[in-house]
């Protein structure tokens, strides 16, 4: 009798016990979800090597704000940090937002709407919706403290560069091949300063001028955000094909339809060109501009633009650019007609150079090759004609098309 009194006791103290596990499980699961915040959130991304990390949260939605600087192709940095948020970082009933920036200027942002329903839905990367508008917390948060800031911190980007000329009979290409590294710093928001080293390394057929070491890009460059979707860089300073002065873009995305854009530049420069380490320059300056639009068939990821042109030359024309993005390059077609000048045309490539991966370690400066290579082939073998100039080294249509909203949507589809 006494061992079934102390075994139902055993029993009831057991159950008793069990009970309180059960309930301390079922109400650990809930908080689980709640105490990974956004903080956590942001931390996980600066280690991962993402740059200027914020986040915010009110009544309406949680928002991550954050920069790629640890992945070379933009799409498969977004999507690395579209798995972090779905996996730890997003609010339980509400909305969440991540804002993309490019040095410390707002690009785009990628919306997540979660669907109420009976059963627990598991968040897709097809389930962002990306596009330019920032939506109504972004000033919030840009006044706010950012974590791993990318001010002031130095990137050594080496560019190889290839020229081919094909002008003499008994020589197939005349050939010039240089590595460029150029120190590129963010001074603040918007600002990056560029100073770049021509150094060669194999010609055969250019001028004895090309074989010397010399200055390329060495500008200061302003960009930055306006309203309604549009963007506009200015930049002072040397650079290539020879020319020196000022240059200003600016690109429309049409608020009702972001496949659509209005785009315009104008430069005011004069010829510069360096003799090793003596600049020779002259004080006429020539007005150069384009205005035009582009269309995005986000299919196939074409992209067509067309626009008017005065070139170095004065002469006037018109460009037309047929280019399909895919995640290591982006390849083109286009054509070019000036008065009084023969048409030409050509094509266009530009692929992504590896390491495809990379990290800062705090302030030290990182070395690493550029974010991509290309070249134009000039069908109609136009010497004088055409000419136009590049404001940045790293200004190629690959870059321009690496925040495009269609592009990255594809990317998280696709990746």
């Amino acid at each position: 009798m006494g061992y079934r009194i102390s075994y139902m006791y055993t029993s009831l103290i057991d159950n008793i016990i069990m009970r309180y596990i059960a309930i301390f499980l079922f109400c650990s699961l809930p908080l689980k979800g709640i105490c990974q915040t956004g903080e956590e959130t942001a931390n996980v991304l600066v280690g991962m090597g993402f740059e200027n990390v914020s986040w915010h949260e009110n009544e309406k939605e949680r928002v991550y704000v954050m920069e790629n600087a640890a992945y070379r192709l933009n799409g498969v940095g977004i999507s690395k940090a579209v798995d972090v948020v779905q996996k730890m970082g997003l609010p339980e009933i509400k909305p969440c937002r991540l804002i993309i920036l490019d040095n410390n200027v707002p690009q785009i942002s990628l919306y997540y709407q979660p669907v109420i329903s009976d059963s627990i839905q598991k968040p897709e990367r097809q389930d962002w919706e990306v596009s330019y508008n920032l939506g109504d917390n972004w000033r919030k948060i840009a006044r706010g403290r950012k974590l791993n800031s990318s001010l002031f911190k130095v990137d050594i980007v080496v560019y190889p560069e290839l020229y081919l000329k094909n002008l003499v009979i008994s020589q197939i290409y005349q050939v010039l091949f240089n590595l460029s590294p150029a120190i590129e710093i963010s001074l603040w928001k918007g600002m990056k300063l560029t100073a770049q080293m021509i150094l060669p390394i194999y010609n055969d057929g250019y001028a004895t001028l090309y074989k010397k070491v010399r200055p390329g890009f060495v500008e200061l460059s302003q960009s930055v955000r306006l309203p309604y979707n549009t963007f506009a860089k200015l930049a002072i300073g040397n650079f290539n094909n020879d020319r020196y002065g000022l240059d200003l873009q600016m690109t429309h995305h049409l608020i009702w339809d972001e496949k659509f854009a209005i785009e315009g530049r104008i430069g005011y420069t004069g010829t510069g060109y360096w003799d090793g380490f003596t600049m020779h320059y002259g004080t006429k300056k020539r007005l150069t501009w384009s205005i035009g639009g582009s269309f995005y068939w986000p299919r196939y990821n074409v992209e067509a633009s067309v626009k008017m042109e005065q070139y170095l030359l004065g002469e006037k024309g018109v460009r037309l650019d047929c280019i399909r993005h895919f995640r290591y390059a982006s390849i083109g077609f286009y054509a070019m007609k000036a008065d009084g000048v023969k048409a030409n045309g050509g094509f266009r490539f530009q692929i992504a150079l590896p390491p495809y991966k990379y990290k800062r370690k705090g302030y030290i400066p990182r070395i690493t090759t550029s974010d991509d290579f290309g070249m134009a082939y000039n069908a109609g073998n136009e010497q004088y004609y055409y000419k136009g100039y590049k404001a940045a080294p790293y200004e190629n249509m690959m870059q321009q098309n690496s925040f495009n909203p269609y592009y990255i949507k594809s990317e998280l589809s696709n990746y």
